[in-house]
């Protein structure tokens, strides 16, 4: 006869948030996959350093952001020249759910990922975890395994300000994963396209752009054009499209900067805007 659990008091757990993390990653970062995807999750943990980076482009603090790959040994490097994290909060803003600037619209009126997890999920699903940030002469590190603190101290230095954070993603979680060139390369050509001005570096490959969507398509789309793209871009809203020789439709739609595979209201309004127009015209 099977025995019955006991349903008490012992039988309730609290975790820390970063172990809660690595329980239920899938709430936190979708798919984990094995990198053969350009979803899974070890390119969202990429996205999610990045991310912050680009926010500081946005607020107008820096304009290069310097990404390192090592397919020997995995480990992933992320330099930006923004203001950095205040050094004081260093290890609450990669340790701590729902710790970040982002709530505060004087410091940050825009922004993508997701605000007040992504480091801390970047963290808690990494073997190797490293920050350093670089504030008016001092700079601050902590190394995290697993997302539990190992080590960190703070010092003087001669860098400029901005953020460093290196990591390698948790072989216990991420089962044989592999890194591909190519889907990297399109996440960079795209916070390019949704940037301009931005310089992201690869492994000393550089991903800019100087007229956004334009150069998406003009990229994208070579041959068949009936005509060259037609091309705007305000304050809020940018949008480009033309047609070519070629059946059916291709898309890409962005909010808030961050890709849009499966479409959204935005894409469906345009889409009827569009026809709406054509029909008229």
């Amino acid at each position: 006869m099977t025995k019955k659990k006991v349903y008490d008091e012992s039988a309730v757990k609290t975790v820390d948030a970063l172990t809660h993390i690595r329980m239920r990653p899938g709430r936190y970062i979708g798919r984990l996959g094995d990198g053969s995807h350009i979803d899974d999750g070890i390119y969202i943990l990429l996205k999610e350093v990045i991310d912050n980076s680009v926010d500081e482009f946005i607020m107008e603090h820096g304009n290069k952001v310097k990404i390192g790959f090592d397919q020997r040994s995995l480990l992933v490097s992320i330099r930006d020249y923004g203001r950095g994290i205040p050094l004081g909060k260093v290890i609450d803003c990669v340790s701590q759910i729902n710790t970040g600037a982002k709530y505060n619209d004087d410091v940050f009126q825009f922004s993508v990922g997701l605000n007040g997890v992504g480091l801390k999920a970047v963290n808690g699903l990494s073997s190797h975890f490293l920050v350093r940030s670089f504030r008016e002469g001092r700079v601050l590190e902590a190394v995290f395994e697993k997302g539990q603190l190992k080590s960190k101290g703070e010092k003087q230095t001669k860098e400029r300000n901005g953020t460093y954070v290196e990591f390698i993603a948790d072989r216990e979680l991420f089962k044989d994963y592999k890194f591909h060139e190519e889907f990297i390369q399109k996440r960079l050509w795209n916070y390019a396209y949704l940037n301009t001005g931005l310089c992201l570096q690869y492994n000393g490959e550089k991903f800019e752009s100087e007229h956004g969507l334009l150069d998406l398509l003009n990229r994208e789309v070579v041959n068949d054009r009936i005509y060259e793209p037609l091309h705007y871009r305000g304050q809020h809203v940018e949008f480009a499209f033309l047609h070519t020789q070629s059946y059916g439709e291709s898309y890409f739609s962005f909010v808030n900067g961050q890709y849009t595979a499966d479409g959204g209201t935005h894409l469906s309004a345009f889409r009827e805007g569009l026809l709406k127009g054509v029909n008229e015209y």
